[in-house]
C-alpha cells in the first residue's frame, strides 16, 4: 500500500500540493485526473521520490520514503518504475539497448541478483513482443513513431517487472487508435505483473479504460476519489464537464 499524508509542494510562490490525502491500494490501478498544471505530475513524482515535500510524507509499504536520500532512498524505491509523458528513450542507443539499460546497470529488483546477458536478451525480446514492437530490437528511437516510441518506454518497465508502475499522461499526443492500444497494454501489463499502476491523466476516455478506481486532483487535494461507476456519478462541474467529452456509456469502456 501507498499511503501519502498531509502532502505539501510550492514552487516560489505557487502552491501546488496543499495537505493531499491518498491511499493507493496494492494491485490496483488508480487513474488520477485533473486539468493541466494542477500538480498531477508533481504527485507522482514525489511518490518515486524524484521530488522532496516541503511537508508531510509518502509511505510505500511502511517506509516513509520522505525521510530518505541515497542509497536508502534507491532501495526503497527500486521495485518501482515510471513512464514518463516523452517516453524519455536515449536517442543514441538502440531499442533493445534502451529495453534492457536498467538490467545492465542493476540487479534485478524481485530476485535482488544480476542476470546474465542471456537472460536479459529473452527479457528485452519477451518485453517487446508484449508490446507489439518484436523485431525493432536494432532499430534507434527516432526511426519509430510517437505511439511506438511509448510502447518502448513502456517495454522498458515491463523488462525489470516492478511492482508499483507510474504513467504520466500516457495517451497525450496520440490519435484515438493508438491512445487505445496504450490504454490496453496498460490493462495487460499491470495483469502480468500484477503490479500497483498509478496514472495520471486528463483523458477520461483513457481514465474509464484502465482505472479500477479514479480521482480528481483540485486545489492541491483530492476532491473526489471512487470506482468508475460512483465517481462519474458526482455532482462537480470538472466531472460534468469530463461526462460531455464522452459519447459512449461509461460502464462499457472495461
Amino acid at each position: 500500500m501507498i499511503e501519502i499524508r498531509k502532502l505539501y509542494k510550492r514552487f516560489h510562490s505557487h502552491k501546488v500540493l496543499q495537505g493531499l490525502d491518498l491511499e493507493i491500494q496494492t494491485g490496483e490501478t488508480l487513474v488520477i485526473l485533473g486539468p493541466s498544471g494542477v500538480g498531477k505530475s508533481v504527485l507522482l513524482k514525489h511518490i518515486i521520490g524524484i521530488s522532496e515535500p516541503d511537508q508531510g510524507s509518502v509511505i510505500v509499504d511502511g517506509v516513509n520514503i520522505s525521510e530518505l536520500d541515497g542509497p536508502d532512498l534507491l532501495k526503497a524505491i527500486k521495485s518501482m518504475g515510471m513512464l514518463f509523458q516523452g517516453g524519455a528513450l536515449f536517442d543514441s542507443m538502440t531499442i533493445a539497448e534502451n529495453t534492457a539499460f536498467y538490467l545492465t546497470e542493476h540487479a534485478d529488483p524481485r530476485s535482488g541478483q544480476r542476470l546474465g546477458k542471456g537472460e536479459i536478451r529473452d527479457r528485452v525480446d519477451h518485453a517487446l513482443e508484449m508490446v507489439g514492437l518484436d523485431g525493432t530490437q536494432k532499430k534507434v528511437p527516432n526511426e519509430l513513431s510517437g505511439g511506438m516510441r511509448k510502447r518502448a518506454a513502456l517495454a522498458r518497465l515491463i523488462v525489470y517487472r516492478p511492482k508499483v508502475l507510474l504513467y504520466d499522461e500516457p495517451t497525450t499526443g496520440l490519435d484515438p487508435i493508438t491512445s487505445m492500444q496504450i490504454n490496453e497494454l496498460i490493462v495487460k501489463t499491470q495483469e502480468e505483473l500484477q503490479a500497483t499502476s498509478i496514472v495520471v491523466t486528463h483523458d477520461l476516455t483513457s481514465a474509464l479504460s484502465v482505472g479500477n478506481r479514479l480521482a480528481l486532483l483540485r486545489e492541491g487535494k483530492i476532491a473526489h476519489i471512487g470506482k468508475p461507476d460512483v465517481f462519474m456519478k458526482i455532482e462537480d462541474p470538472i466531472i460534468e464537464f469530463l461526462r460531455k467529452t464522452i459519447s459512449q456509456d461509461p460502464d462499457q469502456f472495461r
